[in-house]
């Protein structure tokens, strides 16, 4: 009974991310017949919402959506990491989610070449926090 309810919790989050995921990819702008994956989603809006704008925010969605289900179904302790304090999976996440801000902020400042480039450096700045922090 307990699996159960674990499936069902699984299945609706991901109707439900999915079908969010659906609607903003249908929400895609049209210019010529092709689809505008940059252009404005609500045009004339107060912020330039764009598709990977508001692919970003789904993820960090996702993203804590899935912490928060890894917590309650998978609880931990905190442990000792080479900052020498105790940090969680949710504490490593927001500490990632930070540094790779400033990565990307790094990117934009010195960098001339396309933003996805810092994507790499994000990669492996995520996988020494999550293994190492």
């Amino acid at each position: 009974m307990r699996t159960t309810r674990w499936i069902t919790i699984y299945t609706i989050l991901t109707v439900v991310m999915g079908g969010s995921l659906g609607a903003l990819i249908l929400s895609v702008p049209r210019k010529d017949g092709a689809l505008d994956w940059t252009g404005q989603m609500i045009a004339g809006g107060w912020m330039a919402w764009s598709f990977p704008v508001a692919l970003f925010f789904w993820t960090i969605a996702g993203l804590l959506i899935l912490f928060t289900v890894l917590a309650v179904r998978f609880p931990e302790t905190p442990r000792l990491g080479a900052l020498r304090i105790e940090t969680t999976r949710g504490d490593r996440l927001f500490i990632t989610l930070l540094g790779s801000a400033f990565i990307n902020l790094a990117w934009l400042g010195l960098s001339d070449l396309a933003q996805w480039g810092a994507f790499v450096p994000c990669l492996i700045y995520a996988f020494a926090v999550f293994r190492w922090l």
